[in-house]
């Protein structure tokens, strides 16, 4: 079974959770100093780092909470991007569901529809974070939402394997959630309204739209002399590759043409799908690469491929190197 493991980045929440206590905490910030932001740290020293800084606290209640209130998109890495760059609440769920991968190292959420509710949840394997590493994770989901909602509505109920850790706890945790919240459950779990799959989301991060215009900016050469119709074609694939979709069908669809129709377009520019598709690849995995915040892993999935063992073969094929010579 694979082991529970987070990002590099994301333990820049405790660093940052330090500074605004203003709590020297050598130690601690030794040990979280030396990681890159593309690195892994294993669960459970994460946890033990947690406790650990927490315990500098100790009439502090629910500090987990406000950890993990101080969440900002380079803390979850590409993912954070991934999820802002989405169109509605609904799409960023599912966004979160196919790349959490990056973040744990594998894939335990489920998203399940009950009655007239949706919830995203996650299986025992978070339970191996502890209740405080649990609390600073969900903290930090909704949090992340809230920022990005005009008047977020609150979720109707939170729920943790785990058990409250401090009196106080559980009545901290329910104003932050501003929704009951139920502990030594089966799940953790995040439930809403189905209606608020709808909310849309509305791009506002500077860095999610650093990214999109050097996105632009390197798709420019896949399709020169470019009208209105190519930009939104250039506008769509990047997220079309990020959801593993980049089929001539889906664009067409999206584009509210017929797939010959576009085929068409794509003649007049002396190409086939095929070629734009690998062009525009080509002019991002450059564009990735020089983000050096981006793993190899990170760059293969954005582009749309499975495995990096895919990707450097392909990029062999279009360039004649490796993404790591490349990169080096």
């Amino acid at each position: 079974m694979s082991v529970l493991r987070l990002t590099g980045a994301w333990t820049g929440l405790l660093t940052d959770w330090l500074d605004r206590e203003n709590l020297p905490a050598p130690e601690i910030r030794a040990a979280l100093a030396w990681r890159a932001p593309d690195d892994i740290i294993p669960g459970q020293q994460w946890r033990a780092l947690l406790e650990k800084a927490v315990a500098l606290r100790p009439a502090a209640i629910a500090p987990e909470l406000d950890i993990g209130a101080g969440v900002q998109p380079h803390h979850v890495g590409v993912l954070g991007y991934l999820v802002l760059a989405t169109e509605t609440l609904g799409e960023a769920m599912l966004a979160y569901q196919r790349y959490e991968k990056l973040f744990y190292g594998i894939n335990i959420a489920q998203i399940m529809a009950t009655g007239h509710e949706v919830e995203i949840r996650w299986q025992g394997a978070t339970g191996f974070l502890g209740q405080m590493g649990d609390g600073v994770a969900i903290a930090a989901l909704i949090t992340f939402l809230r920022r990005q909602v005009e008047n977020p509505p609150p979720p109707s109920l939170v729920t943790f394997t785990g058990t409250p850790q401090r009196p106080g706890d559980e009545q901290a945790y329910q104003a932050f959630f501003d929704c009951p919240v139920e502990f030594g459950n089966s799940h953790v779990r995040v439930r809403f309204p189905a209606e608020y799959l709808g909310i849309p989301m509305p791009h506002r991060d500077p860095a999610l739209r650093a990214l999109l215009d050097r996105q632009a900016q390197a798709l420019l050469q896949a399709l020169p002399d470019n009208d209105a119709f190519d930009r939104a074609l250039q506008q769509l694939l990047p997220r079309l590759l990020a959801e593993g979709r980049a089929t001539l069908p889906a664009a067409a669809k999206a584009l509210h043409v017929s797939p010959r129709t576009l085929q068409r377009r794509l003649t007049t520019h002396g190409i086939s799908w095929q070629q734009f598709l690998d062009r525009a690849r080509t002019q991002l995995a450059r564009e990735y690469l020089a983000d050096t915040s981006l793993s190899l892993s990170d760059v293969a999935l954005l582009l749309g491929f499975s495995e990096q063992s895919a990707f450097n073969r392909a990029f062999r094929r279009w360039t004649g190197t490796t993404p790591g010579k490349l990169r080096r």
